[in-house]
This record gives C-alpha cells, structure tokens and sequence, in this order.
C-alpha cells in the first residue's frame, strides 16, 4: 500500500474498467474506467491530507486500491472504508492484507473509535476480506442499493479499534 502516483494511471485504468468491479462498487466510480479518469483520480489523492487513498501493489506493480471516506458532524470518530483488487489477482489474499494494513494505518494515524465497510448482498469475498480482519456484521440494510437495474441488501460491517 502506498500514495498514487500519476504514473500508475494506465495500470489503474486497466485493473478498474473491469464490469465484475463495477458491478460491487459505488456508481460513483466511472465505468467505462480510461485513463483520464484514473488521472483525474490521481490529482485528487495527491490534495489530501491526511491521505485517504492508496494503490495496492503487489510484486511490484498495482493491482488495486483502498481508501477511506471521513465522516463528519457527530460521526466524526467513526471512518468507512473500501477497496477494490483486479480480477487477476482475485483469491490471493491481497484485498485481506490491503484491508489489514489500511485499519492499521487509520488506528495508528487519525483518531477514530469505529471503522465501518459496506458490501453488496452478493459480495461474498469482500465478507471475508473483512471477518478475516476483525469486522463484525452490524446491520443488514434491506432494499438499501440500486444497482444494475436491482434492488439490493446492503451490509454493515464494523471494527471498533478504541
């Protein structure tokens, strides 16, 4: 895990125009996926402080990325996260170790009380990615995501690092 740099925006461009990816992520994430959005994805990163998103590098090359959304007002101690890996790299534990390090780095570097994750009802991987890491199911949100056309569960899950 480390910050984005404006040369990993092809790498990017080529793990996130996946439609397997999309179809478990926000739509706020672009689909078709090019090369100037991974850019424009870059430039932003590059503004935060503290950061909040990093790329996910394995044997020396991108392939995927992690990051947190802050949250505000009187949720100001808790955090989401998300993540994302490429389908090449699928079942190798990556997303279980990104997860890992990105909880270690907002224990260590911000001052949180609760880390939350979403997921998809048919999310499964992403499920373990985070019991693996010490997240527990809090709630189930019937109905709650619209996406591809279908109404949807959406997961909670959280990990109480104070």
């Amino acid at each position: 895990m480390r910050p984005w740099q404006r040369q990993d925006a092809q790498a990017l461009a080529a793990i996130a125009n996946n439609r397997n990816i999309w179809n478990n992520v926000r739509d706020f994430f672009p689909s078709p996926y090019t090369v100037a959005d991974a850019l424009q994805w870059v430039a932003k990163t590059n503004t935060e402080n503290p950061l909040q998103n990093f790329a996910i590098v394995w044997q020396q090359q991108v392939v995927g990325g992690c990051g947190c959304i802050m949250k505000e007002d009187v949720y100001r101690k808790n955090i989401e996260i998300g993540y994302f890996v490429g389908e090449p790299y699928w079942g190798k534990g990556i997303a279980t170790e990104a997860c890992r390090l990105l909880c270690s780095y907002i224990s260590e570097q911000m001052e949180k009380i609760r880390i939350e994750a979403c997921t998809f009802q048919n999310n499964k991987a992403s499920m373990r990615v985070l019991q693996k890491n010490g997240f527990y199911l809090e709630s189930i949100k019937r109905k709650a995501v619209f996406k591809n056309n279908e109404l949807m569960d959406e997961y909670g899950w959280v990990k109480l690092i104070r």
